[in-house]
């Protein structure tokens, strides 16, 4: 006997796309806020990419939350900065999706989740652009500093971040709130300039919406999650070992 029985029909061989396909969008379809907002990202930052360098500075300027647009047409340029990538690439946005906003949409809902991302962005914007407009009312910066380019989504980002403190259980709480203050202080330590104040006042924000996250106590323990990770290696290679086929007989 040959050992066949243990042969995976073709059929079935062929079908592992699918099931990879459906596999997807399953993961898709529980955050469709971030997919869709990537999606969108992913087309704006193609359009920059094809245009030349003067097409690009004046789409972007038309979308910068600077201190004359909020003066003139503050919804426009809040809603359109952060339809736009400033620094870095798509696929390092991506990933920080990924590991953030997803999390965040699936445990708050797309409604709480947004309200979290909006807040942070119009916020940090607001407390940002405003110290930039006392510096320059102080004389501490250029009064053409009303015009500086200012568009992104890390403002989101970072209230995202921040409110993700109430999903990790304790005492990781404490350890995850540390880190995400040490990152962002550092920034404004490092950079000293008012996208680092907008980073840290954005996680402060998101620390705020603390009343959104009530009937939603947190649930991730790292610990647990990576008893489980290991658990589940095991058995993976326990099921590898046993779906080898015995060699045939003569």
């Amino acid at each position: 006997m040959s050992g066949s029985a243990t042969r995976v029909p073709r059929a079935c061989r062929g079908a592992w796309w699918a099931r990879a396909a459906r596999a997807v969008w399953r993961y898709v379809r529980r955050a469709p806020g971030t997919y869709i907002w990537l999606a969108i990202l992913l087309a704006t930052t193609e359009v920059i990419r094809h245009v030349d360098a003067a097409t690009a500075d004046r789409i972007l300027e038309r979308r910068s939350t600077n201190l004359h647009h909020l003066q003139v047409s503050p919804v426009r340029v809040l809603a359109t900065s952060a339809l736009w990538i400033a620094g870095g690439g798509w696929l390092g946005y991506f990933a920080l999706y990924n590991l953030f906003h997803v999390p965040a949409e699936r445990w708050l809902g797309t409604l709480r989740w947004l309200s979290v991302a909006v807040l942070a962005h119009v916020g940090a914007t607001y407390l940002s652009e405003g110290v930039l407009g006392w510096a320059i009312h102080r004389g501490l910066a250029a009064p053409k500093a009303v015009y500086t380019l200012d568009y992104g989504v890390s403002y989101a980002l970072a209230g995202v971040v921040g409110v993700l403190t109430y999903l990790v259980v304790r005492p990781w709480r404490y350890l995850y709130l540390a880190g995400v203050l040490a990152v962002y202080v550092l920034g404004l330590h490092q950079g000293r300039d008012y996208t680092g104040i907008g980073h840290l006042s954005a996680v402060l924000i998101g620390l705020a919406c603390y009343p959104l996250t009530r009937e939603r106590p947190g649930e991730f323990d790292p610990v647990a999650s990576a008893r489980a990770l290991r658990r589940w290696l095991r058995l993976r290679r326990w099921l590898r070992q046993r779906s080898r086929p015995w060699p045939g007989r003569g």
